[in-house]
């Protein structure tokens, strides 16, 4: 891949991982639950699982997917539930609490485990990526050298937009302790949101 055309993709890259979705949520409220040392193992999922389907769309799997309704349909139907499922264990879990012994815990491979579902499951990204792949692929170039470029370039910008959610919101962890849980129920009620909205939206 050319120079340029990697400085135009590094770019649109960066536009993209600004947009808030789920896996910008996830960081966030995780990075207020659990700190953003240990959202680093959220962030790690969800990279990877971008990175996975970023690289099946590079070599045409994706539109593989779209012509399938049938697969198509159960991608979004999955995606959709999983994020419900989050959204309710959210809404139901406890206020953010600055005594860490009083925190909700969850183990370093549910949070990778979170992140990774999140991404693969969201069909979203298959149409972004498959739309947005091809205008930067030279076909006279090594496919799988463009591909491995191009699904690291995204995954570095992705985990370093994620990180900084992270960070953010765990310094504004004590309002978050005070609001109690008011900000569990918003983010969880986002999440059932998303999850709706994937199924039904085209």
């Amino acid at each position: 891949m050319p120079f340029e055309t990697w400085l135009l993709y590094l770019f649109t890259c960066c536009g993209i991982a600004v947009v808030p979705g789920p896996n910008a949520l996830l960081a966030l409220t995780h990075g207020a639950i659990h700190g953003s040392r240990k959202t680093l193992f959220t962030i790690s999922g969800g990279v990877l699982g971008f990175a996975f389907v970023l690289m099946l769309c590079a070599l045409g799997l994706g539109a593989l997917i779209q012509a399938s309704a049938t697969w198509f349909t159960a991608l979004k139907v999955a995606g959709g539930l999983y994020l419900i499922w989050l959204g309710f264990g959210l809404w139901r879990s406890a206020p953010v609490s600055l005594d860490a012994a009083g925190a909700p815990t969850l183990s370093s491979g549910s949070l990778f485990r979170q992140g990774l579902v999140s991404a693969i499951s969201n069909p979203k990204a298959l149409l972004l990526f498959t739309a947005f792949i091809p205008p930067f692929l030279d076909p006279h170039r090594s496919l799988i050298a463009q591909t491995a470029t191009i699904a690291l370039t995204y995954a570095v910008v992705e985990f370093v937009v994620e990180y900084t959610v992270a960070s953010a919101a765990h310094r504004v962890r004590p309002w978050l302790a005070r609001s109690g849980r008011r900000f569990n129920k918003v983010c969880g009620g986002f999440f059932v949101v998303f999850g709706l909205a994937l199924p039904i939206h085209s």
